[in-house]
């Protein structure tokens, strides 16, 4: 196959089709695969510890280490994989609308996530939702709901938080969920990213025929100082439906 007919997901990993300088690198890790500190909050939704989810993710993870391209790759210990449900606010992104319009731009981090806390206390979390593998790139994972009725659901999540903590990233419509592996280094030659388009459609059938629905913890408001450990500090149990009579 030529490199004209790569997959458009995977144009962003190779140096034929992208030439713009990589999203992060100099602010969330270095050229040398280190993550600098970039403190934030975030909710996120974690692997269970022990499931079959987590064995079947963290086995793809480990082909990904086995790739030659791997040193190309920074990545992100297996005990931090996560799905992003809801972005939260960043150092490196104090600006309008990645922040809340009624608080100062220049305030601390740890004094948003105080903040965000508060306007979170009484929530009333949405209802439930199951996610599935649908893609893989270099990086890591893509998810979406399962069903219609998931998407619904992962929508009604994302409205809600966007309305309580006040701010709506430009994305929040078309936001795709993922689980991270690791941040890009170094953009893939033409022989790579063609070799590694079969690979990744691999780990998406694989991940498919262990864990057809992915197993999640629930979503969980979380700060962080870098992009290796997010500590939970409030968790949203799902409701569950109320039985048909």
């Amino acid at each position: 196959m030529s490199i004209e007919k790569l997959a458009p997901h995977l144009h962003a990993f190779s140096e034929f089709h992208t030439s713009s300088p990589i999203p992060h690198l100099g602010t969330r890790y270095n050229a040398a695969g280190r993550f600098l500190p970039e403190p934030g909050n975030t909710v996120v939704c974690h692997l269970p510890i022990g499931s079959e989810t987590e064995a079947a993710i963290v086995a793809a993870r480990d082909r990904y280490l086995g790739m030659p391209e791997a040193r190309k790759l920074a990545f992100t210990p297996s005990s931090s994989l996560h799905m992003t449900l809801f972005q939260g606010i960043i150092e490196h992104r104090r600006s309008l609308p990645f922040w809340p319009d009624d608080v100062p731009l220049h305030t601390p981090i740890e004094d948003m996530t105080a903040i965000f806390l508060d306007r979170l206390v009484g929530f009333e979390p949405c209802g439930p939702f199951e996610v599935e593998v649908i893609k893989a790139t270099p990086i890591g994972l893509t998810l979406d709901g399962v069903t219609g009725e998931d998407r619904l659901a992962l929508k009604a999540w994302r409205n809600r938080l966007a309305g309580l903590l006040g701010y709506r990233h430009p994305d929040h419509e078309t936001y795709t969920f993922h689980i991270t592996f690791a941040y890009l280094m170094e953009r893939f030659d033409d022989q790579a990213i063609l070799r590694w388009q079969p690979f990744l459609e691999d780990i998406v059938l694989e991940i498919a025929d262990h864990v057809p629905v992915l197993e999640l913890n629930p979503p969980a408001f979380c700060s962080f100082e870098d992009m290796n450990h997010f500590e939970e500090l409030l968790v949203f149990t799902p409701k569950t439906p109320t039985p048909s009579v």
